[in-house]
């Protein structure tokens, strides 16, 4: 078995003047599960799309699972955003026909469609017609479709979209089983807070160019640490604190002062001179930068 899942080295795609993929290079070890993030028009689907075989890059070479794009592509499950069952076939019958188009006979794609189904709590919906879903229930049978077939490689574009919490925790613990079991996941989100729970390394695309890519705890690493201190006291006194880079006053509306630490400071200090000054934070809270502050800061670098 290819030891990688995806190289795209130098890759480029346009249409007309346009630069959909600019010279991409990414390298996708199999197993795993990475955050493919990125603005608007950032090149995302058009990537996904380059990985699927339905577009040819202009420059470079894109190679998934060891081989070729179309040679692979019955080892490669793909949701796209779009979603498109029949809207009157039977749940089973929706996921086994895409599993029979992945080269599964109709005996064992209705198998796997039926344990998927049992699996996910939709057992007793299996003959019910997709138009008879509930939106949430619906894209379960869309991301069942996706994987009945056993791929090595499965692609989610948005997967979590319209599910309800209890229904996007059923599927990060699913989804977590398939990466222990050797499967790599490549989904692409606009929603910070999965990619945060999710993924073991990130890639940020802006304008077509990769901009970040590695774990989360890298990412946070772009951006300084801040301590948030709720007080109405007057904290300038921070500012002096070894390791203290600024000291931000309270915004209209909240009480809590926003400090940008150095690298390695912890924020006792920051607690210790509250305390010598008489002053009893009612919030205290010294985290890494999220997700979203970095992907903000680093479209916004990029624009």
């Amino acid at each position: 078995m290819a030891e990688l899942a995806v190289e795209l080295s130098g890759v480029s795609k346009r249409f007309g003047d346009f630069i959909a993929v600019d010279h991409l290079d990414l390298v996708l070890p199999r197993g795993g599960i990475l955050g493919f993030l990125g603005p608007n028009g950032a090149g995302k689907t058009t990537t996904l799309r380059l990985l699927l075989g339905l577009y040819q890059p202009d420059e470079g070479q894109v190679r998934v699972l060891g081989g070729a794009v179309g040679a692979m592509r019955p080892r490669i499950g793909y949701l796209p955003e779009e979603r498109g069952l029949y809207r009157r076939a039977r749940a089973d019958d929706a996921i086994a026909y895409i599993a029979t188009l992945k080269g599964l006979s109709w005996g064992e794609a209705k198998k796997r469609a039926r344990a998927l189904l049992e699996r996910f709590g939709l057992g007793d919906f299996a003959r019910v017609r997709v138009e008879g879903l509930s939106k949430g229930m619906a894209q379960k049978v869309q991301l069942l479709a996706a994987v009945a077939h056993d791929p090595d490689f499965v692609i989610l574009d948005e997967p979590f979209a319209g599910l309800d919490p209890v229904n996007q925790s059923d599927l990060q613990s699913f989804l977590q089983e398939l990466a222990r079991e050797g499967k790599t996941i490549l989904f692409s989100t606009h929603t910070m807070e999965h990619a945060e729970r999710l993924c073991d390394r990130l890639v940020i695309l802006v304008k077509g160019k990769k901009r970040f890519e590695g774990t989360l705890e890298e990412a946070q690493k772009l951006l300084p640490r801040r301590a948030q201190i709720g007080s109405e006291a007057d904290l300038s006194f921070l500012q002096a604190i070894a390791g203290v880079t600024q000291v931000l006053p309270p915004g209209e509306g909240n009480k809590r002062w926003l400090v940008t630490l150095q690298e390695g400071i912890d924020g006792r200090a920051l607690l210790k001179a509250c305390f010598e000054h008489g002053v009893v934070p009612d919030y205290f809270d010294v985290s890494p930068p999220g997700l979203h502050d970095v992907f903000v800061a680093v479209v916004e670098k990029a624009s």
